[in-house]
């Protein structure tokens, strides 16, 4: 029996721990923080329950493939709703598009928008829907260290049909012409990857998810999802130590030997790092055993950070549905303002969740909880004053929206940008996300997963593969086990 040492109880070194254990490894999960659960933390304030990070539940069956593993479903843990409409694009004050749960209203819907735009979404979703069996099964939890992973026929093949190396922008507009269709198609990746003409045609696969598959609740928050991952690895011989902020690595012979914890030692025969991959090998490798220096990580293209606010309201607010994306402004002006110029936005696209139309569980009664999310570039000055200016931005438009003015009725009120991601996460320039899904930053192009230089060293989260978001995060931990797993193998 092998002691293995996980830093970080995010998804993937939830997911990586429970399957180390459960073959019989030692495993201990070390958290900076005093809760588990990494970015999917939850937190209570004034009767209201927020969840922090994570708020749309795509892609069901990657959770339940998890589940599976161990003899469990999601209904083991939670009730998971679907959401009717899925989500709603704001485009005015009176102009905007809710996403119907069925297929075929969809489709009318589109047609209703554009003439001929049924055809071409069914045409646009079949091909979706391909990427994403084809993505989700087979490519998808290969740990790409090397082009000789897909070398074979099917998936060479497979490579190519999928759109690994074409353009999302032109893929989308191929199919569609109306602006407003092109911006609820596009929607994803703006605010979980990167510019659409950098992007992949092969993220069509979340639309896939999203429109075809449907948009889910579980009911709780993803506090619930946090807490089911938790009781698996507990379950499975993980034992969890939080407000752990590990400080070094002790090396011998290439490998780690010790991890240095609040200032003790602890033997170790490997190490799954699930935090921040800029963070471990800067502060905790000595630089000779670093894969990846300062100038490597200046090049990549982060995914965004985020100015979030958590509101509580003493009041119900209308119009609002659960899941509200304020796309009255310029998408492709937001973007580049994003990833080119870096800068605050002139006039953002923001997100407004408000699980309390869903869940009563989440609010005291005749109350409302808000969740205020703007995409932003990482590596911003984010104080106080810029905060709260962008805080009124959002609430100007939200209560013109709504036909009212609900900041008087706002009891609770926290905001987190890119200086709490970096405090709470040690995130690289204060990403929200990971590294962006780009045409040069997709599969073997992304961080290892192994060391290069480390022996026992791994690597899960967003910023390997197979990148930013929930499942993807989940699949990064159930590789990493994986991979440790051989590595102990080929010792024996």
């Amino acid at each position: 029996m092998s002691s293995i040492s996980v830093i970080g109880s995010g998804f993937s070194g939830l997911a990586a721990s429970s399957l180390l254990a459960a073959k019989g490894h030692a495993v201990t999960v070390y958290e900076k923080n005093d809760t588990i659960g990494g970015r999917a933390r939850n937190m209570h304030a004034n009767g209201f329950l927020f969840d922090m990070g994570p708020s749309w539940y795509w892609m069901p069956d990657v959770f339940e493939r998890y589940y599976n593993l161990f003899d469990y479903t999601a209904a083991d843990f939670y009730e998971l709703k679907k959401l009717d409409p899925g989500f709603r694009v704001i485009f005015g004050v009176d102009d905007q598009i809710d996403v119907p749960e069925d297929f075929d209203q969809l489709c009318s819907l589109f047609e209703s928008i554009e003439k001929g735009s049924a055809a071409s979404l069914k045409k646009f979703m079949k091909q979706a829907e391909y990427k994403y069996k084809v993505g989700m099964s087979n490519m998808v939890y290969l740990p790409s260290h090397s082009i000789k992973e897909f070398m074979s026929f099917s998936l060479l093949k497979d490579a190519i049909n999928i759109q690994l190396f074409s353009s999302f922008k032109n893929h989308v507009r191929s199919y569609f012409k109306n602006p407003r269709l092109i911006a609820l198609i596009e929607f994803p990746v703006l605010f979980l990857g990167a510019m659409p003409k950098d992007t992949p045609a092969l993220y069509s696969l979340m639309n896939y998810a999203g429109l075809k598959q449907g948009t889910f609740y579980p009911m709780g928050g993803f506090g619930k999802v946090v807490d089911a991952f938790k009781k698996i690895a507990i379950n499975s011989g993980v034992t969890f130590k939080t407000s752990e902020n590990i400080e070094q690595f002790e090396l011998q012979n290439g490998a780690i030997s010790h991890i240095l914890s609040n200032g003790k030692s602890i033997e170790t025969d490997a190490v799954i790092a699930s935090a921040d991959y800029h963070h471990i090998e800067k502060n905790l490798l000595p630089k000779e055993y670093r894969t990846y220096d300062d100038r490597y990580w200046d090049k990549k293209t982060f995914a965004p950070s985020c100015l979030i606010y958590y509101l509580g309201v003493n009041k119900k607010v209308a119009k609002l549905i659960h899941h509200n994306l304020f796309f009255d402004a310029d998408i492709e002006e937001h973007s580049k303002e994003i990833y080119k110029y870096k800068k605050w936005p002139t006039k953002p696209l923001f997100y407004v969740c408000c699980p309390s139309k869903t869940d009563p569980d989440v609010a005291p009664e005749g109350s409302e909880n808000l969740f205020l999310l703007m995409p932003i570039s990482t590596g911003l000055n984010d104080d106080d004053e810029i905060r709260e200016h962008y805080y009124n931005v959002m609430m100007e438009r939200l209560c013109k929206y709504i036909g009212e003015d609900i900041r008087p009725n706002i009891v609770y009120k926290k905001s987190y940008s890119v200086s709490n991601f970096i405090n709470d996460y040690n995130a690289c320039k204060g990403n929200a996300y990971g590294l962006a899904n780009t045409l040069r930053q997709t599969a073997i192009l992304k961080p290892k997963m192994k060391s290069k230089k480390v022996s026992n060293l791994f690597f899960a989260g967003q910023l390997t593969v197979p990148g930013p978001g929930v499942p993807p995060s989940i699949i990064s931990g159930q590789i990493a086990a994986t991979e440790l797993i051989k590595y102990f193998n080929s010792k024996t």
